[in-house]
């Protein structure tokens, strides 16, 4: 069985990050423990990393680079953006358990799009906040091994559409690592209106 769209896919990949001239780093890594999960042509994935797997099989290898203009995007200075500090406050508190510089937080814009955002610097009257994709001006550089290639069921298709069905790992699936995080009881609305400067991963 060969994967194409509808088929439910396992793999393992070492992702390697870093443009001409510079040493690869190792960014991630999806192990036969713990694999990227993903049902192809269902908007999971990267593109270019599906059009690279299709038509492979169990026991395909594979070893692809993927430029930023294919992935990510390049990096824009745009989308690290000022946010007022009171709208991150509960009670009119400020949530310091949650937004603090590093963090990854979900957000949401004025035409409910959601995304996740970098905290940068928490200062006295604004939040600064990177909208930017982690990967954002990275090429991508995979080589990994098709584990499983099956039939999607009728449960895993069906959570689709309830929300749930981001691959599990995968800077190729909802950014990297899923959809929102485990923080999702404190997304905020901001009032970006251009949207979309996340991951474009189709995991909003």
């Amino acid at each position: 069985m060969e994967i194409k769209t509808g088929k439910f896919v396992a793999a393992t990949y070492d992702l390697f990050v870093g443009g001409e001239g510079e040493t690869p780093e190792l960014m991630e890594q999806a192990t036969t423990q713990a694999p990227l999960t993903f049902i192809s042509g269902t908007g999971q994935m990267l593109e270019a990393f599906e059009d690279n797997l299709a038509g492979m099989k169990v026991g395909s290898k594979f070893d692809f680079v993927i430029p930023a203009e294919n992935a990510y995007g390049e990096y824009d200075d745009e989308h690290v953006m000022d946010l007022p500090r009171n709208m991150f406050e509960v009670d009119g508190v400020f949530d310091d358990k949650v937004i603090f510089a590093g963090n990854v937080i979900p957000m949401m814009d004025n035409m409910g799009n959601r995304m996740n955002a970098s905290v940068v610097e928490v200062k006295e009257d604004v939040v600064v906040l990177d909208f930017n994709h982690p990967l954002a001006g990275e090429t991508l550089h995979f080589i990994g091994e098709v584990l499983e290639v099956r039939d999607a069921t009728e449960v895993e298709l069906a959570a689709l559409t309830s929300g749930g069905g981001c691959g599990s790992g995968g800077c190729g699936s909802c950014g990297s690592g899923g959809c929102g995080t485990e923080e999702d009881e404190h997304e905020h609305e901001h009032a970006h209106a251009g949207g979309g400067c996340g991951s474009g991963c189709g995991c909003h």
